[in-house]
Formats: C-alpha cells, structure tokens, sequence
C-alpha cells in the first residue's frame, strides 16, 4: 500500500469492514480532489455540498458524492478534459478506476461523471483488515458521483481557498460556511424526491445550526429564486427561510430520515431525538 494511504487510513479507526469500506471511499475522493487540483479546473469550479463539508470542516458524517459548480456560467463545460488527470492520479496511488461521464438525456445543467472499482480488490490493499467479510460480493463497486452545476445562479456563493495536506498537500476552491449552509438549506426546500427523504440533509441542518452558521442569504435568495421556490421579487430572510422550514419540515417522515442518514453514522444513536417538535426548534435558532 501506499505510504500516504497508509497515513490517510490511520486517522479512521476502523472496526469493521464496513467501516474500511467508507474510509476507502473518501480516500479516494481526496484522490479525486488532489487529481482535479493538477489541472485549471479549480479556475473554473468550487466544491460545496456534504462532501465538502465533511473533508474540510470535519463533518462527522460520511459522504457519497464530489459536487461542484462553475465560478461563471457555461453550459458548453464538460468533464471530460479533466477526467484523465483523475484517472491518472488514482493509479499512481495503487487504485484501478474507470471514470467516465454519463450521457445525458435530457437538457440539465448539471453534468455528471461517475468514478468505480472493485470494492474487494480495493479492501485487499489494506493488510489491516484481514479476511475480507463473505458479505461483500465479489462484484461490489465502490462508486462515486462526481457532479457540477453549469448554471449557477446569478448572486453566486462566496468562496475561500483552503488546503488539504494529505495525501500530499494542494489546494482548492471550496465555497465557505455561510455559502454551504445556503446550499443545504435551498436542497432542503427544493430537493424533490417522491419516494423518499434525505435525512443527511436533515443531519446537516443540525450540524450548522449546532455551530450557529451565519446563513448567506443573498445566494440562498438567487438560488431559491432559480429554482422557483419564491417569485423574483422576493427576498428570502431569516423570517421566511423559517416559514418555509416549518413548513417542509410538517411533510418529513423522521424515520425514513434516520434511516437515510444511519448508514452514514459511526453512532446511529445520534439521530434518536429526532422529531417534528425536535427540528421545529433546530429552525427556530436560525439567524
């Protein structure tokens, strides 16, 4: 194994195999971030989302996917050119990827490209897991979504450059708290997903909440505004972002929002307040 995913794989922990499972996944999402800091694609695009909120500012929650958006708009950008320096990198630290783009079918801003390898012969680089569990099939992916937002609105995110130092040091362009918090709060009211709840999201909430996050509510009033949620005239402020919360939050099955986010937890346990009155007050405390 290599020396600097030896090192990346210290500060886990792990006990389980599922555990090693997860810190292989985000390993090799810093992987990805240090591939794409080799190229001019940090010029161009900030990170944002859970992902960035769990490698930069410690989140303690894991993260499926790599999401972006462009600094200004484009919608001819594509992936593709930066796809091979990705690649490329994985490879030198010992992991065998495919990573392509997804074709589209339809006319979305949003452009997505898709990182996987064998989850076994991944786990197998690391001697210090042992026999690897029956459990996995042979034929399980370790798959990771990258994607980016072609169209940002018009009153983008503030950004900040910060630096990761493992596996070795480089720098990107993430979007800062107050910026992130706005993303996760427009997901929140804007996400539509019609058989389910993102109870990470939800997790999030509390966790910003937790730290008393300003909310940057000029982007979160063009985003909001974009998506339609409110008419172009209005201006979303701490009043109505509540307005809004209280309302979403009536509709929300809590138990398949903590069943969503479990998986993602090293203490499931952390979620067994939760409760409409519980995020009721979580809202209340927004600024």
């Amino acid at each position: 194994m290599n020396e600097a995913v030896r090192a990346m794989l210290g500060k886990y922990n792990c006990r389980s195999n599922d555990d090693y499972k997860n810190a292989l996944k985000e390993i090799i999402q810093e992987i990805v971030l240090l591939g794409l800091s080799r190229t001019e694609f940090f010029n161009r695009a900030s990170f944002y989302g859970g992902s960035a909120l769990r490698i930069i500012h410690q989140l303690d929650r894991f993260s499926e996917d790599l999401d972006f958006s462009l600094v200004n708009r484009d919608s001819g950008f594509s992936f593709k050119p930066y796809l091979q320096a990705v690649q490329d990198e994985a490879i030198a630290f010992g992991f065998s990827v495919d990573v392509s783009v997804k074709e589209k079918t339809n006319n979305s801003a949003v452009e997505s490209a898709f990182l996987k390898g064998n989850t076994v012969e991944h786990l197998l680089l690391f001697p210090e897991i042992g026999k690897i569990d029956s459990s996995f099939n042979k034929n399980d992916q370790i798959k990771i979504k990258i994607e980016i937002d072609k169209e940002p609105p018009i009153v983008d995110g503030d950004t900040e450059v910060r630096y990761l130092l493992m596996p070795i040091p480089f720098s990107l362009r993430v979007y800062d708290l107050p910026s992130l918090f706005a993303g996760k709060l427009h997901a929140i009211l804007c996400r539509e997903w019609k058989s389910r709840v993102k109870g990470r999201d939800y997790y999030d909430l509390c966790w910003y909440t937790a730290r008393r996050t300003p909310v940057n509510y000029n982007y979160l009033t063009s985003k909001l505004q974009q998506s339609g949620r409110i008419p172009a005239d209005v201006n979303c402020g701490p009043e109505l972002l509540r307005q809004l919360l209280h309302d979403k939050i009536q509709d929300v099955d809590i138990e398949q929002a903590k069943r969503d986010v479990q998986v993602f937890l090293r203490h499931p346990h952390a979620v067994d307040t939760w409760s409409t009155r519980f995020f009721e007050e979580i809202v209340s405390l927004i600024g």
